[in-house]
C-alpha cells in the first residue's frame, strides 16, 4: 500500500529551493584532507547525499567537484539542518574501516551541541528505544516505544552546558549530547521525550506539520513566530575515530547561526566551541 505521509524529500533549506553550494566558499568547511579522507564542516542548510539537482546541490557531490573525483564515501551523515563534522573517505579501504568504527559498537565517538528549549539543569541520560512513528503525518519521523517489537535500542546523554539570560525571550539551554548508540533523528526524539525540544525542529518541536509546511513554503515569516531559528540548532562538533586511525579525532567549531542565536539569548558559548 502506498504511504501517503510526506517524507519531505523534495523542498528547499530555508526557501522553497535550497541553494548551491558556492565552491569559493567550499574551501573555509575543510577542517582535515590527508590521502584517506576529507572531513568537513557542514552548513546546517546542505543534505549529504547526491540529489537529483546536479552536484552543487549535495556535500558529496561539491566534494566531488572540489576533488576532481568519481567516488567518495560517507563515513557518517547528518541530516539536513544539522551541521558540523562529516567526513567522507577517498578510496574503500580507508572507508570500510572508518565505517565499521561509527557502526554500532564499532568504538567511534559522537559528540553534539544541541540548544534545547527550556532550562535543563543537571546530565539526563535518556535510554529509550525507537520506532517509526507510524501514527505522524511525517513518514520519517520516530517516536520512542519501549513496547514495539520493532523498536531498537537507543541511548543519548545530555550534559548541559550554559543558561539563556535574556529574559525577553524564553529559556534554552546549551547542552552536549552525546550519542552512545546511532539511531534516525535520535537526539531530536529523546530531547523532545525528555521535554527540552531543540530549538527550530520542526518535525519534533511544537507542531510536525510545520514540517510539512516547511518543505512546500520554505521558511515563512508565519513559521518564524514559532521557530526562532529557521533550522534546527544541532551540530556535530566532534567525530572521534581515534579506534581506527591515529591522530583522528576531527572538532567543528559553530557555525554562525547557532553562534548567533546564542548570543541574542545570552548564552555564553565557551571559546572550544568557536572557530
Amino acid at each position: 500500500m502506498e504511504d501517503s505521509r510526506h517524507s519531505g524529500a523534495a523542498g528547499g533549506a530555508f526557501g522553497a529551493v535550497a541553494p548551491l553550494v558556492d565552491m569559493g566558499e567550499f574551501p573555509s568547511w575543510i577542517i582535515f584532507e590527508d590521502e584517506n579522507f576529507l572531513v568537513l564542516n557542514k552548513p546546517g542548510w546542505l543534505v549529504c547525499h547526491p540529489s537529483k539537482n546536479g552536484p552543487l546541490s549535495s556535500l558529496v557531490g561539491a566534494a566531488r567537484e572540489y576533488l576532481k573525483a568519481d567516488t567518495l564515501h560517507l563515513v557518517n551523515r547528518l541530516d539536513r539542518e544539522t551541521s558540523g563534522v562529516v567526513a567522507l573517505a577517498k578510496n574503500r579501504a580507508a572507508a570500510s574501516v572508518a565505517q565499521k568504527s561509527v557502526d554500532a559498537g564499532g568504538g567511534a565517538k559522537k559528540k553534539y551541541l544541541a540548544i534545547l528549549r527550556g532550562s535543563l539543569k543537571w546530565r539526563v541520560t535518556v535510554a529509550q528505544p525507537l520506532a517509526d512513528d507510524k501514527d505522524s503525518l511525517v513518514a520519517i519521523k520516530t517516536r520512542c516505544a519501549v513496547r514495539k517489537p520493532s523498536a531498537r535500542y537507543a541511548v543519548t546523554a545530555f550534559v548541559p552546558l550554559a543558561h539563556s539570560r535574556n529574559p525577553d525571550f524564553e529559556p534554552c539551554t546549551l547542552a552536549e549530547a552525546e550519542l552512545l548508540t546511532g539511531r534516525k533523528h535520535q537526539i531530536r526524539a529523546h530531547a523532545q521525550w525528555a521535554g527540552h525540544q531543540v530549538v527550530g525542529d520542526k518535525i519534533y518541536g511544537p507542531d510536525e506539520t510545520l514540517y510539512l509546511d516547511f518543505i512546500e513554503k520554505g521558511y515563512t515569516p508565519e513559521m518564524a513566530e514559532i521557530l526562532p531559528m529557521p533550522r534546527q540548532a544541532l551540530h556535530a562538533y566532534e567525530l572521534d575515530l581515534s579506534c581506527a586511525f591515529a591522530n583522528a579525532r576531527f572538532r567543528a567549531p559553530l557555525n554562525a547561526d547557532m553562534l548567533d542565536f546564542a548570543e541574542s539569548r545570552g548564552l555564553d558559548i565557551p571559546a572550544r566551541f568557536r572557530a
